[in-house]
């Protein structure tokens, strides 16, 4: 039996690449399958918690700009409106399955306060007991950079420590690590499994992510290794078809799974 068929609570992170199209607006039939997924994943009894990117990427279509901007107040601005747009479209969708969600938004100073990090457990824990959803972002509109988490990546592991989760799935546009960069090379080789973040498997997943997410390869190699100091098990798995976490909820081999030996 794999970790991810007896899971009772489960913290699933989707970037910004899977959202949304290249124009920045959002990608509404894979937005549809993954709260119609998490949703009946919820309704089989395993609490669920969406770490959510998205709001700078979907602001810039909703404002009409060129590109993602590229000072602090530009993307505060965009994530602003597109906090809004985001989460109404959550809200409209997850509603439609008969679940209710509730909007955290977090920032790196208020995980490291003792206060306010208890604060956030209570949240997170009374949010589960009253059956809703709580969707996670980082508080993009006050964050500078004393104060960012810099990529959900790590923000989902933190979520994930913090609700006392036993499982990790960050959902992304590459089907898990690989021995050689798959957009590059088509004889790249998936690793099924991590039991070790070394060195050398860091080196492998150097490179940025995609032009509207801020993360890569390398930010969920250390969102794993912040999950799995916890005992935690994590998945880094292609986003771009929500019904495979049905796959992995079956222990079906999927992405990369990251786990103690």
């Amino acid at each position: 039996m794999t970790p991810f068929q007896s899971i009772k609570k489960l913290v699933v992170k989707v970037g910004t690449s899977t959202l949304t199209y290249p124009t920045g607006r959002l990608h509404l039939r894979r937005v549809e399958e993954l709260v119609k997924v998490l949703s009946d994943i919820k309704n089989s009894g395993i609490d669920v918690i969406l770490v959510s990117s998205g709001a700078i990427g979907v602001g810039v279509g909703e404002l009409g700009l060129s590109e993602r901007p590229r000072d602090i107040n530009g993307k505060q601005a965009a994530a602003a409106v597109g906090q809004c747009a985001l989460m109404y479209t959550y809200d409209k969708q997850f509603r439609e399955y008969g679940h209710v969600t509730g909007q955290v938004l977090l920032t790196k100073d208020a995980v490291e306060s003792e206060t306010r990090r208890q604060h956030i457990i209570n949240t997170l824990d009374r949010l589960l007991v009253y059956g809703a959803i709580p969707i996670v972002n980082e508080n993009d509109t006050v964050s500078v950079e004393e104060i960012e988490f810099g990529d959900n990546d790590t923000l989902s592991a933190m979520v994930a420590v913090l609700s006392g989760a036993d499982g990790l799935v960050l959902l992304t546009d590459i089907d898990g690590l690989h021995d050689a960069d798959p957009r590059k090379n088509a004889d790249a080789r998936r690793i099924p499994v991590v039991h070790e973040i070394s060195d050398e498997l860091k080196a492998l997943a150097g490179g940025a992510g995609s032009s509207r997410g801020t993360g890569g390869m390398i930010t969920k190699l250390h969102a794993a290794e912040i999950a799995m100091e916890a005992d935690i098990p994590t998945v880094v798995m292609d986003g771009q078809h929500p019904a495979r976490l049905y796959d992995l909820l079956d222990g079906k081999d999927c992405g990369t799974l990251f786990i103690k030996e």
